[in-house]
């Protein structure tokens, strides 16, 4: 019989440095204020890491988060995904050195470079993984410090960013009977639009500032339309319609998207986790982030429904479906 994924734990970590959007003026002297932010974006404050904190350290503190969760130890995990566009260096990989750092010393792990939809594409592959066989138990891991990639002068992307690692703990079960878990997870990517949202430059690259760039309103007049798409097509894939939605766990770029998507899917603002406010957009940790945020408030309860969807550069876009 092939596996099926259940989601054993899942847990969070955010940098203890929070900066408000009247102390992010002040502090990189920003022609920009509270209300302004608010307005376009939702977002109020954001959590900024420490010098010297890295991707790897805030992705393992959620990952230890996520296994306690789960009444599990790193000794029975097989298996470390790490998404991120912010990895501690260019290799060894992010997810090696969250293995090195949890002390796991078998199965295998690598990253994933899927900006905003990582921790998607991360699910996807591990489940893929478990499903064939290959592993038992995986940490799936969204671990970002976009602090060191902005451009602090330039208000339409600074203001919108933070600091943060969310983890879910995937467990395998043989349980013909089990019907939690993954359904599916739904992927895409068109690189015909990879400039409107990017990073400048990388290590095998001949020049570039090695800091974001963005075209919001590009981003923008993509995202809704996309994710729209791909919920209807996760959802139609498992027989399923808008009411049989429990939570909608979005990607936490922007409180517009995610009104939007709300009320595409007929849900009240009540079962849509929202984060943005208080994270800002930490990019693949912020759907773990709000996961680990909801679990922890117990609104997720047995056999709830829960979408997860976003979109990033790339363009990357993508909804996974799983029965907590």
């Amino acid at each position: 019989m092939t596996p099926r994924s259940l989601i054993a734990g899942i847990g969070g970590y955010l940098p203890e440095r929070v900066l408000d959007n009247d102390a992010l003026a002040a502090a990189y002297n920003l022609d920009t204020t509270d209300d302004w932010i608010v307005e376009r974006t939702g977002i109020r404050r954001r959590h900024l890491a420490a010098e010297g904190e890295t991707a790897s350290a805030m992705g393992a503190a959620a990952a230890r988060a996520a296994l306690d969760r789960a009444g599990l130890t790193p000794a029975d995990v097989d298996l470390v995904i790490v998404a991120t566009t912010t990895p501690d260096s260019a290799f060894p990989s992010t997810a090696v050195r969250v293995q090195g750092h949890l002390g796991i010393t078998r199965g295998f792990g690598f990253d994933i470079a899927a900006a905003c939809t990582g921790f998607v594409y991360g699910l996807g592959l591990a489940d893929s993984l478990i499903r064939s066989g290959q592993a038992r138990c995986a940490l799936v891991i969204g671990s970002e410090i976009y602090s060191r990639i902005l451009d602090w002068t330039d208000r339409g992307t600074c203001v919108l960013f933070g600091d943060g690692a969310g983890a879910v703990v995937l467990t395998a079960t043989d349980d013909p009977a089990e019907t939690r878990g993954i359904l599916s997870t739904h992927l895409h990517s068109d690189g015909r639009h990879g400039e409107i949202l990017k990073i400048e430059g990388g290590a095998g690259s001949t020049g570039g500032t090695g800091l974001l760039r963005m075209a919001g309103k590009e981003v923008f007049r993509h995202a809704v339309s996309k994710l729209a798409a791909v919920v209807d097509e996760a959802l139609a894939a498992n027989g399923l319609g808008h009411g049989d939605v429990r939570w909608l766990v979005p990607h936490q770029a922007n409180l517009r998207i995610i009104e939007a998507m709300g009320r595409k899917l007929k849900l009240p603002p009540d079962r849509v986790v929202v984060t943005v406010d208080k994270h800002a957009n930490t990019s693949a940790a912020s759907i773990p982030l709000a996961l680990a945020e909801a679990d922890a408030a117990g609104k997720l309860q047995r056999g709830d429904l829960i979408v997860m969807e976003a979109i990033g550069g790339g363009l990357t876009w993508g909804a996974a479906l799983a029965r907590f």
